[in-house]
């Protein structure tokens, strides 16, 4: 009788790792909020070869609402330079983002004085507590007909608790 045992509880002792494993796994909802302000890398440029050559980028912000109901209202959206210096509001006044939508903003690859350390801050905030914006940028850029393309996601640096 023994015998029979082992297999047994092998067998439950097995399946409750695989369900301990699997929840470490899955994704959860992030923490619903009425709103942040997320930092977000931009990068005018890159450098590549041993002689640091710079590759130019365009560069686009881009912000969607994952909320399947509420709408958001942006706040704020600035340019910050690699050393922190503001360059641009790129955001007038407030706009509101019906559920689900989506918004982007563009750094020409012309445009270089940001540097490879660049970013974006963006303010957000809601009536009710919503899913929080996926807010992201993606890069592109090509030299001597090779390509170049990456996103950075962005981080929230505050809470806004009103």
């Amino acid at each position: 009788m023994t015998h029979l045992k082992r297999p047994i509880l092998q067998g439950l002792v097995f399946t409750v790792a695989i369900l301990f494993a699997s929840a470490g796994f899955s994704e959860s909802l992030p923490a619903a909020s009425r709103g942040q302000t997320v930092y977000v890398p931009i990068y005018s440029h890159v450098y590549g070869g041993d002689r640091e050559q710079k590759v130019l980028l365009t560069a686009t912000l881009s912000i969607r609402n994952t909320d399947p109901v509420h709408a958001i209202t942006i706040t704020g959206v600035d340019y910050y330079d690699s050393t922190g210096k503001l360059i641009r509001h790129y955001l007038r006044q407030p706009t509101t983002m019906k559920a689900m939508a989506s918004v982007r903003y563009v750094v020409a690859e012309s445009d270089t004085i940001g540097g490879s350390g660049a970013s974006f801050v963006v303010m957000w905030n809601a009536v009710a507590p919503v899913r929080p914006p996926l807010i992201e940028s993606v890069m592109i850029g090509t030299k001597m007909q090779q390509g170049i393309s990456f996103t950075s996601r962005g981080q929230v640096i505050e809470e806004h608790t009103d």
